[in-house]
């Protein structure tokens, strides 16, 4: 059985809209939703639910607390899955490298993900790379990663390109 922790920040992937003023928000996790719709043999998740904000607001602080979260899950799982706003997933893999490796490395897979558009909309990419992060996380070996669409890049020097609306690799 594979050991999964699945950490929830909040981000695009889990806005919902609400009617009452007419626009999307961080308000409740979609994420048991999501995975109530995958059959997952040989896995077991545990959720951490550790903040549920659009990542544009988050601090310093956030990432630090994102970072330490991710080191102490290693402690007890396989890998660790962390769910999060693409406007500052990078800064947040950057932080959890840079922890990790203070402490003399992460010795398991991360693998950070995240959507362009909220899984409650038609067109979102939101399952695909949900998905995607849930199978790389079981076959990469340790480091710290992004995987969407179609994609895994490792970090350090791992980028969001607003244009191509992805991520990227450095040169």
């Amino acid at each position: 059985m594979f050991r999964l922790s699945l950490i929830s920040t909040g981000g695009t992937i889990e806005k919902t809209y609400d009617e009452s003023s007419g626009v999307l928000a961080n308000r409740v996790s979609v994420l048991d939703v999501m995975l109530s719709g995958l059959e997952l043999r040989g896995v077991k998740i545990d959720r951490l639910s550790l903040m549920n904000k659009d990542s544009l607001e988050m601090t310093p602080a956030d990432h630090e607390l994102i970072a330490d979260s991710v080191v102490k899950q290693c402690e007890s799982h396989d890998g660790v899955v962390v769910v999060h706003g693409t406007d500052r997933l990078a800064a947040s893999g950057e932080a959890i490298l840079a922890s990790s490796s203070a402490r003399g490395g992460i010795g398991k897979p991360v693998v950070l993900t995240g959507a362009m558009r909220p899984y409650e909309m038609r067109r979102s990419d939101a399952p695909q790379n949900l998905i995607e992060a849930l199978i790389a996380v079981q076959l990469l070996e340790p480091g710290v990663y992004v995987s969407m669409h179609n994609r895994v890049l490792a970090f350090p020097g791992v980028h969001k390109d607003s244009e191509q609306g992805t991520f990227v690799k450095s040169r």
